[in-house]
């Protein structure tokens, strides 16, 4: 492609894109792969000198620019560069390409004429945005119109381009939007020249307006000067026709009923905002555009939205035919539609983030679960150690007998007299002295008694009655147990019987309790194994 004229050193010209009465747009290419959008303002300035007063405010508004781009906005199109041209002197703005269809085209067949109430908050919101950014920076618009919003097919973000006018001096503003402007979307006070931060909000509404009902408020017949004049004098004077009834008319009718009921409830609010948006006098609208922001941002964030019938009835003057209460114009809205369509501030995550979020759900149950039972079954051996425990001592408890109390008195030792002990055959000296120091009186001896030739036991060999039954004992050494079993600690004691005093105090299992006193007088206490002992006749 030719070029038409040299834009700046660097920057080549691709031909015009855009032409209107505040300049036309033209499209450039760097020196390199990217590129970019150039709007030439149709003024010259021809001195490149400071005491020139157009060059001077055409360098302060460039001032401005730069300060839109200090902070980068998702809304806002980036500056690149500003300067005059070399041939003929023009100022330019070079501003980011942005690729993707503009309002103005997403309005026109094949497109549908009007926009869902969803997107309508989208791009009320965003469009918000842009002008929040700017007008916080100083910076006023000017020439805020359909084809100036686009719509960036690589980010999905509508973008406000085209800053002509914001580098235009008061005059040449005013004889260029007096002529040239897009009328449709100028407020009143434009028609005279003046833009404030409030001409920006109104322009605001009448997009908004337009994606709502199909159609600008006040829509050009041609662009002759009689037709201009009067859309001029309309948006000064006259009322801002039934939103909602145009939009009715101009659903598309390839849409089901139901999504035309449901496209029909726009919410209150929203219509709250584009009725003071459109308002006559700048001082009733917004005051700029953050404060419109925090409207849009406010209603945003309630938890329920009142929708306005689709009765073809407006809220507020100016904006229907019909006066009457709110409530009467609101209609029930099924939250599940009314949170799919007016809410933006949820969280939104991507499939895979959402996916390994209940992936860690799920573990971090299982494994809680798992700590419960692993608890609960450690409890339970616990339990069983402690039965198994309780069990056993008592089964080894239950096996020690209770050890009787030894109540006989411990005999002192006993001086015996041999030549008497010779004397005696069948009386026991030993027990015949027991029975004295305990004071009572010998038993008489009893046929009996008396041990019969070729049985009697011994001399001194003492025998051990239990139970009607008489036990020897063992020449040898005999055994005393602590208690009545075989596993219970003994001691031996040597088998020298002579003069010894046994004395039988219990008898429990195949074990007799006895009391020895032996010839030195020391006493021994023990059970005696019957296993042991040698049964008499």
């Amino acid at each position: 492609m030719s070029k038409i004229f040299t834009i700046t050193e660097g920057l080549e010209n691709l031909g015009a894109m855009r032409t209107g009465g505040q300049g036309s747009v033209y499209k450039a290419r760097r020196i390199g792969p990217m590129i970019s959008a150039v709007k030439i303002i149709p003024t010259p300035i021809h001195t490149e000198d400071t005491e020139d007063k157009n060059y001077r405010n055409f360098q302060n508004e460039v001032q401005k620019l730069k300060k839109v781009n200090e902070i980068p906005n998702p809304n806002v199109v980036k500056i690149l560069n500003s300067g005059l041209t070399e041939s003929g002197s023009f100022p330019f703005i070079e501003m980011e390409y942005i690729e993707g269809p503009d309002l103005e085209e997403l309005l026109s067949p094949p497109h549908s004429p009007v926009f869902t109430i969803r997107e309508t908050i989208k791009l009320a919101e965003q469009l918000a945005n842009a002008l929040a950014h700017c007008h916080h920076v100083g910076v006023k618009h000017g020439d805020i119109k359909s084809n100036n919003v686009k719509f960036n097919t690589a980010t999905g973000n509508y973008i406000l381009l085209d800053f002509g006018l914001a580098i235009m001096s008061d005059e040449q503003r005013r004889s260029s939007v007096r002529h040239a402007g897009a009328v449709e979307f100028m407020a009143p006070e434009q028609h005279d020249g003046e833009m404030f931060f409030q001409t920006d909000v109104y322009s605001y509404g009448v997009i908004l307006y337009e994606l709502l009902a199909g159609k600008v408020p006040f829509p050009l017949v041609n662009k002759g000067e009689n037709s201009r004049n009067s859309v001029m004098l309309a948006h000064m004077e006259k009322q801002v026709p039934d939103l909602l009834a145009l939009r009715r008319n101009h659903l598309p009718e390839n849409w089901s009923d139901d999504i035309k009921a449901r496209e029909m409830n726009v919410p209150a609010w929203l219509i709250e905002v584009v009725k003071k948006c459109l308002e006559k006098v700048p001082e009733k609208r917004y005051a700029n555009g953050i404060a419109l922001q925090e409207e849009i941002l406010h209603h945003r964030t309630e938890k329920s939205l009142a929708p306005v019938a689709g009765s073809g009835k407006m809220v507020g003057k100016g904006l229907g035919t019909a006066a009457g209460s709110a409530a009467g114009m609101v209609t029930a809205q099924s939250s599940a539609e009314l949170a799919e369509e007016t809410r933006t501030d949820q969280l939104k995550i991507s499939k895979p983030i959402f996916y390994i979020m209940v992936l860690a759900l799920v573990a971090l149950a299982l494994f809680a679960a798992y700590s419960i039972q692993l608890n609960d079954t450690n409890q339970k051996q616990i339990a069983g150690y402690r039965q198994t425990l309780d069990s056993t001592y008592r089964a080894q408890t239950a096996e020690v007998p209770v050890v009787p109390v030894d109540t006989t008195p411990e005999i002192k030792p006993i001086l015996t007299d041999t030549a008497v002990l010779k004397s005696e055959t069948n009386i026991d000296s030993l027990q015949k002295e027991f029975e004295r120091q305990n004071a009572k009186p010998a038993a008489a001896e009893s046929p009996a008694a008396s041990t019969p030739a070729g049985t009697a036991p011994k001399s001194g060999e003492p025998i051990l009655v239990s139970e009607g039954k008489r036990y020897k004992l063992p020449k040898s050494a005999v055994y005393f147990h602590d208690a009545p079993n075989d596993t219970a600690p003994k001691r031996g004691v040597i088998g020298l019987w002579t003069n010894t005093k046994f004395t039988v105090v219990d008898q429990q299992n195949n074990f007799i309790y006895v009391t020895h006193t032996n010839n030195s007088g020391e006493v021994t206490k023990g059970w005696l194994k019957l296993a042991d002992l040698r049964e008499m006749p």
